[in-house]
């Protein structure tokens, strides 16, 4: 009988381990605690919540909660643990944390297709094997991680900078252009008359800032300065830096400005854009409250915000195919964090790809191909197809999702149209002979 080693007992670890058990492939989940213990982690369990005891929106209008709707129709076990033990949140799925480790470690335990190791894993086993360690795995598998990838293989998480939405930017007081005209205008350029400048300032500098959790290495942030610590270095200091005005003109008006923050396409298709210069310490909600004091953004979608802490990742549009799998060594999967999905929702999303693909092509049989109308396929191939600029971890959000072809008035009715979609796509592929 085919037999498949995990490695990580997380929520992607489980969910795969889960989605291979419950279709008759035999599983070795490896996990080191309780006898090693990570220094994110406080519980022996499994699949332990350490951030939050919310899995964020629950609702169709959002990415997160299609996804979660689409993992309910593939039979993730992470969903039903969540569904049992959620406490009364509005529209999130809130959990009892405690009590959703333990159902899940209950259930890991006694399905009679998974064996626990309880052992650190320090080099990568022979045959079947899904790397699902998280973002923290022990130096010593991280080493051993990085000796099987080429070059640059391993990225650090130091700082990213926020992302918003195409649509939410206002075009009336933004523009294409480029720096003297020089190339393509490839950067949208969002300009501050000096009071909009002077205003951003002096919140910029007072804003609350969010702490750095004790596992952090504070030695990342040399050579990655937030953008609130250059404003206290002097008011001016942003407008001779990532704020420059020099040689942007608009070229409708050939108007000049005091300050212009500009935005960098950061997927092909030009439905995200990065706010170039804007890594930031700043906690998520001053974000959105000071950043969109700049005019353009006064309405900006934020699907990524700024965060400045170690994490570490795959170049996964390199390595890995849109299965998880390593592409130099087919019977290497990953999933988790470690391949550049961020949060608890997406991590054990990818875990449940890589369970149900491993499992059909163990068996012969065709690949589940979720496309890219679908959450977790938007997701799938956002993390294995080259993307425009640096890649880095992203949350699920309908910019990644294929747009519908038409418009539809008001943002609520187009996700929930989407939603739709989806999940009509969802039910095909789920009713397939290949699927269970």
């Amino acid at each position: 009988m085919e037999k498949v080693s995990v490695i990580g007992a997380g929520l992607a670890g489980c969910e795969c381990a889960w989605q291979l058990a419950e279709r008759g492939i035999c599983v070795d989940l490896f996990e080191m605690k309780p006898e090693k213990m990570s220094p994110a982690h406080r519980s022996p369990n499994y699949s332990e919540l350490v951030c939050s005891n919310s899995l964020r929106s629950d609702e169709l209008t959002n990415a997160v909660g299609l996804l979660k709707a689409e993992m309910r129709m593939c039979s993730s076990l992470i969903m039903e643990s969540a569904d049992i033990n959620r406490v009364p949140a509005g529209g999130a799925l809130a959990v009892d944390r405690e009590r959703f480790s333990e159902y899940i470690t209950k259930k890991i335990d006694s399905h009679p297709y998974i064996n626990v190791v309880h052992s650190e894993v320090t080099h990568i086993p022979e045959g079947e094997t899904v790397i699902a360690a998280g973002p923290l795995c022990s130096k010593a598998l991280s080493d051993e991680i990085f000796s099987v990838l080429p070059e640059e293989g391993l990225h650090f998480y130091d700082a990213v900078a926020p992302i918003v939405t195409f649509e939410s930017i206002d075009f009336g007081n933004a523009f294409f252009a480029s720096r003297y005209g020089k190339g393509n205008a490839d950067y949208i350029n969002c300009p501050m008359n000096k009071e909009e400048y002077l205003a951003f300032i002096n919140e910029l500098v007072s804003a609350k800032q969010a702490e750095v959790h004790g596992f952090d290495d504070a030695g990342v942030f040399e050579g990655c300065m937030p953008v609130e610590v250059m404003a206290r270095r002097g008011t001016d200091t942003l407008r001779y830096g990532p704020l420059k005005p020099v040689g942007i003109t608009n070229p409708s008006t050939g108007e000049e400005y005091y300050a212009v923050v500009q935005l960098r396409k950061d997927n092909s298709e030009g439905t995200l854009y990065n706010i170039v210069g804007f890594q930031t310490h700043l906690t998520w909600g001053e974000q959105r409250r000071v950043f969109s004091m700049i005019p353009a953004l006064k309405n900006a979608e934020f699907v990524r915000y700024g965060v400045m802490h170690r994490n570490t990742f795959l170049n996964s549009p390199r390595l890995l195919d849109r299965y998880y799998r390593l592409k130099s060594r087919p019977d290497v999967s990953f999933a988790g964090q470690i391949t550049g999905v961020e949060g608890y929702v997406e991590s054990a999303a990818s875990g449940m790809l890589v369970g149900i693909e491993t499992a059909a092509r163990l068996k012969g049989r065709e690949p589940v191909n979720f496309p890219k109308e679908t959450a977790v396929g938007a997701l799938s191939l956002y993390i294995s197809e080259n993307s425009v600029g640096t890649f880095q971890p992203m949350n699920i959000n309908f910019g990644i999702i294929s747009p519908l072809g038409r418009r539809v008035k008001g943002k609520r009715n187009k996700n929930a149209e989407i939603s739709a979609r989806s999940l009509k796509i969802m039910q095909e592929i789920t009713g397939k002979e290949n699927f269970n």
